[in-house]
């Protein structure tokens, strides 16, 4: 199959693309800016491709179809977070979360989905996030943008089934990403992190790979419009 894993240069995304690289699938490796670094990921990994795009830019957005070509699987994974009190929230972290977040995903699926329609076969899948279902003071827009996604992909999931097309999102909760490091390499700041996870321990990028690559197999066929919660429990 040929796939698209967005933000996949590090963290969820990298342990994404790897995973599907090494099932034999085409996969087109996405950075928001620096091609060597997606390049040699793709060597990395075995990829395909790889590709620049910065998802905060519309006309950006809107080309990147033509340089990839029709997907049989969208991984939209890329998400920009600022962790901010909602009241210090600046104009410009407002837009990038609102356009990186959610708009970009609105048009990734408006440029890929017809394609898999015609086809008759399709799997998106969008990485959210634990904060749809609790609170976090500092994540108020993040969270939004994530509860607006899962929002999208349930009302898409429905008028898309017909054509075998699917739309699922998986929500990790706290993952030792570079996104974390702050928090996950010091420990005392990981501990008061881990106590509020049942599991008692961050996940990895990997914790994340099983679930993504189920819906986007057979096994995964009669799943859509759901969200899968991978979290050790920390909504609980």
């Amino acid at each position: 199959m040929k796939v698209l894993v967005t933000g996949s240069t590090q963290g969820i995304g990298y342990a994404l693309a790897e995973a599907f690289a090494r099932r034999g699938d085409d996969v087109t490796v996405h950075c928001s800016a620096d091609i060597k670094k997606a390049e040699a990921v793709r060597e990395r990994i075995g990829a395909a491709s790889a590709v620049v795009c910065d998802l905060s830019d519309a006309g950006q957005v809107e080309s990147l179809f033509s340089k990839t070509g029709p997907v049989d699987c969208l991984i939209l994974n890329a998400s920009v977070q600022y962790k901010n009190d909602w009241l210090s929230v600046s104009d410009s972290e407002l837009r990038k979360q609102l356009e990186v977040n959610f708009v970009s995903t609105y048009r990734l699926i408006g440029e890929y989905y017809p394609s898999m329609k015609e086809k008759g076969f399709g799997r998106i899948v969008a990485i959210g996030s634990v904060n749809v279902y609790r609170n976090h003071p500092e994540l108020t827009v993040y969270s939004a943008t994530k509860c607006a996604v899962e929002s999208l992909i349930r009302n898409i999931a429905k008028q898309a089934a017909p054509f075998g097309v699917t739309l699922n999102s998986v929500s990790p909760g706290a993952v030792a990403t570079p996104r974390n490091r702050a928090i996950y390499d010091d420990p005392e700041k990981r501990r008061a992190v881990e106590k509020n996870i049942p599991v008692g321990r961050f996940g990895l990028p990997g914790d994340i790979v099983g679930a993504v690559m189920m819906l986007c197999s057979d096994a995964g066929a009669y799943i859509t419009g759901t969200d899968i919660v991978i979290d050790g429990g920390m909504r609980l």
